[in-house]
């Protein structure tokens, strides 16, 4: 069936890429931070332990709700790590760095997930997608306060 939700072809197309990029972020970030939370320690073990168990599931609620939007708009969601590492701005990396370290990179891809999530919003705003600026408007407040957070742990 033809798709006529009040926004044309080209237009969700162009969004459709833009959350990709935000899906791929929030799902690397999401993997980096389970694995952080199953490494981590240090004196601060409990209290990260804690934080990335509370960071990676809310997280993966979101990478939900992000493929679900793409689906809406009449596209395929990337389904595997393959395609989320090649669309992925955030970096994977190897070995176990220590709980600053990881405090410090979860910090940075909050960041970095906080700016794609802006660059949707800013498309959404452009092409009148009101639907996708409601399902990313939150995704910045939160990444924006997490790496707050974890900047204030690092300190």
């Amino acid at each position: 069936m033809d798709i006529n939700i009040g926004i044309n072809s080209t237009d969700r197309v162009k969004i459709s890429d833009a959350i990709q990029t935000l899906l791929a972020n929030t799902y690397t970030l999401y993997l980096k931070t389970h694995g952080y939370h199953w490494n981590v320690e240090g004196p601060h073990f409990q209290q990260l332990h804690l934080q990335f168990m509370e960071q990676y599931t809310e997280m993966w609620t979101a990478v939900d709700e992000l493929a679900e939007r793409i689906r809406a708009l009449g596209h395929y969601a990337p389904s595997s790590y393959g395609q989320m590492a090649k669309l992925s701005t955030i970096q994977e990396e190897s070995g176990t760095p220590d709980w600053k370290q990881m405090v410090q990179t979860l910090a940075q891809g909050h960041e970095e997930v906080a700016k794609s999530a802006r660059q949707v919003l800013r498309i959404a705003e452009e092409i009148g997608d009101d639907a996708t600026a409601d399902v990313v408007t939150p995704r910045i407040t939160i990444h924006e306060k997490t790496a707050w957070m974890l900047r204030a742990t690092a300190s």
